[in-house]
């Protein structure tokens, strides 16, 4: 039974809408945005206690100094794309951690290179009524804008030293097709306000010309401009499709900082990183501290491949599990095990490309509809690090099987402490 205990409560509409008003000033085309994705934003907060908060900065901050060691770097790396293997000193702005809250505390079930809606959650953060307390205590400091240019200022500087950054440019497919787009134009709004070049850009139109990279705006089609560094919002991890061939060679030829990049998804996001990180004699065989090996235990739900070997036990004990493929993203193509068919295992078991992870099913949450009314809905948390450290709390409401994008009153909703 999942979790349910907690606090949900109704966003200050007016408030809201006035916090929607003022970002306009910087995107006019967001409160049309917005109103075309009626799923995004969920209309609630929820209260999630100090304690919670606390577990997952430190179990976030332990994984990223995992992945910092040599054991590992040498495990992770063993079986993957040499661009992924290229050394690079960026660490990866906006990783995603996901994790169920259950009766066992936090429990982690995703890591993600290419986690979406901070920006759209540092908005509906800034709708906040006053008197709610933030996630941890440092969030209460710097906007977060400001700690958003340190970051990627941090990558830059890792790898070009003191050069000056001038441009920027957001990649992915067709970005606006993609749901997340107005965070796209508040990105290249906001900072630009720090005094670079931001342009939101298609992958598929950058070009790799005389060891410089780059890329047309959406909004000048006409111009051309020189990147220095790129914000990667691509699910091609690998950069292996012949559609990102620039940007590949963008990063193989140190003509452009990326980031994040597929050596940061080969060490983290990767979900083989999933078994490693819940195997208590992986983790010994790697090195890993009494303390922080506890840590990972308990709140890293077990995660084992799927194999010619296991795949009969595991369909036979398929309800405990959830069914995740090894490059997958935003829960595409993932099963939970009591809603598998035989058809699909077919494709599950084909060695090498699912894991299995131990259900840990999501809390509810009662959200208010309006005259009294509730309804439950499902929640994940998610918290946005950067090297180590989380800018930013989020939850994301809904019903079915995964997040979707697609429940009424469900979508992005403001975390704080209780």
């Amino acid at each position: 039974m999942p979790h349910q205990s907690g606090l949900c409560v109704a966003l200050d509409r007016q408030r809201l809408d006035a916090t929607v008003m003022k970002w306009s000033r910087l995107v006019p085309e967001l409160p049309g945005l917005l109103a075309d994705r009626p799923h995004l934003m969920a209309g609630v907060a929820l209260g999630v206690t100090s304690e919670t908060f606390k577990q997952i900065a430190a179990l976030v901050r332990a994984i990223e100094q995992v992945a910092e060691q040599p054991a590992w770097q040498k495990m992770a790396l063993a079986e993957v794309s040499p661009l992924a293997q290229h050394p690079y000193a960026p660490r990866g702005v906006f990783m995603g951690y996901d994790f169920h809250l259950t009766e066992r505390g936090p429990q982690l079930i995703e890591i993600n290179t290419n986690a979406g809606g901070a920006f759209i959650n540092a908005l509906l953060v800034a709708a906040l009524e006053p008197d709610r307390p933030p996630p941890l205590p440092e969030m209460a400091g710097s906007p977060f804008i400001e700690r958003v240019a340190a970051i990627f200022r941090a990558e830059w500087q890792l790898a070009r030293g003191t050069a000056p950054l001038s441009s920027l440019a957001l990649i992915d497919d067709n970005p606006a097709s993609q749901y997340l787009y107005p965070e796209f134009l508040l990105f290249r709004a906001m900072l630009a306000q720090a005094g670079w070049r931001v342009v939101v850009a298609d992958a598929h139109q950058l070009t790799w010309r005389n060891g410089v990279l780059w890329a047309t705006d959406l909004s000048e089609p006409t111009k051309n401009l020189p990147v220095d560094l790129v914000y990667n919002r691509l699910t091609d991890f690998a950069l292996s499709d012949p559609a990102h061939t620039a940007l590949a060679k963008a990063l193989a030829n140190d003509g452009a900082v990326v980031t994040p990049h597929p050596r940061v998804h080969a060490l983290l996001a990767d979900k083989r990183r999933l078994v490693a990180l819940s195997d208590e004699r992986t983790l010994l065989a790697l090195g890993v501290d009494d303390q922080t090996r506890a840590m990972l235990l308990a709140h890293v739900p077990a995660t084992i491949p799927v194999t010619d070997e296991n795949a009969a036990a595991l369909w036979s004990d398929r309800r405990a599990f959830f069914f995740k493929p090894v490059a997958g993203y935003g829960s595409k193509a993932t099963y939970r095990g009591d809603k598998l068919t035989r058809r699909v295992w077919e494709t599950v078991i084909r060695p090498g490309h699912y894991v299995a992870q131990a259900y840990a099913a999501p809390a509810l949450r009662w959200v208010p509809q309006g005259e009294g009314a509730h309804r439950p809905l499902k929640f994940d948390l998610r918290a946005y690090a950067y090297a180590g450290e989380v800018l930013l709390f989020a939850a994301r409401l809904y019903e079915g099987q995964t997040t979707n994008f697609r429940t009424a009153g469900g979508g992005f909703a403001p975390l704080f402490a209780v």
